[in-house]
């Protein structure tokens, strides 16, 4: 008998994910250019300093947009409930190794919900404080204490949201499976009832 799968993502909903990570690196590559002189070098990749710094809030905009595609789709199934409030009292146990003491997750589990909704405060904090201090469009319109507060969150939520994706990429490939949903669309129903067995009981059916 064959592995059998079951569909977790549709392909609109891959190719949008796809488009996050792209523009995710041509903003946060950019961006790291002005972040500090010894990573200047970066701006190269975008064509100079000059070109670097006019992409960049562009790129933030269009992965802030298709995030926000991803987040009315997918907001439904990472509102936190008591199941995701125990699992993440025995998220320790999963980060030594031990999976036998986790409860079963839904669709998504406690420690993927909160890294959904981190995601979505920083990304808000980044549009809005880039509008306060975008040059030359709109920067004009906003006193220079606000500016310079603007900045600094705005460094601060980039900081926060780089090191969230570094833990989201590690975890996708830390357990073996995951990232065939990104790929392919669908994992296999031993993946599902190990990791999500409540999604997996909600797709099949059985107990």
């Amino acid at each position: 008998m064959g592995i059998r799968y079951l569909p977790r993502y549709t392909s609109g909903e891959r190719t949008n994910h796809w488009l996050i990570v792209l523009f995710f690196l041509g903003a946060g590559l950019s961006g790291l250019a002005f972040f500090h002189p010894g990573l200047y070098f970066l701006s190269a990749l975008f064509g100079g300093g000059v070109w670097a710094r006019i992409l960049h809030p562009f790129m933030g905009l269009a992965m802030a947009a298709c995030f926000l595609v991803m987040f009315v789709k997918l907001r439904q199934y990472n509102v936190m409930n008591d199941a995701d409030r125990e699992w993440l009292k025995h998220s320790g146990d999963m980060l030594r190794g031990d999976k036998s003491r986790m409860p079963p997750a839904g669709r998504y589990n406690g420690g993927q919900k909160r890294m959904f909704w981190l995601m979505a405060a920083c990304l808000a904090v980044l549009v809005l404080t880039g509008f306060l201090f975008w040059q030359p469009w709109f920067a004009n319109a906003f006193p220079i204490l606000l500016r310079r507060i603007a900045v600094v969150l705005h460094a601060l939520s980039a900081t926060v949201l780089i090191l969230t994706v570094i833990v989201h990429v590690y975890a996708a490939i830390w357990v073996k499976g995951t990232i065939r949903a990104m790929t392919r669309g669908d994992v296999s129903e031993a993946w599902a009832r190990q990791n999500h067995a409540l999604w997996h009981r909600e797709m099949t059916g059985k107990q």
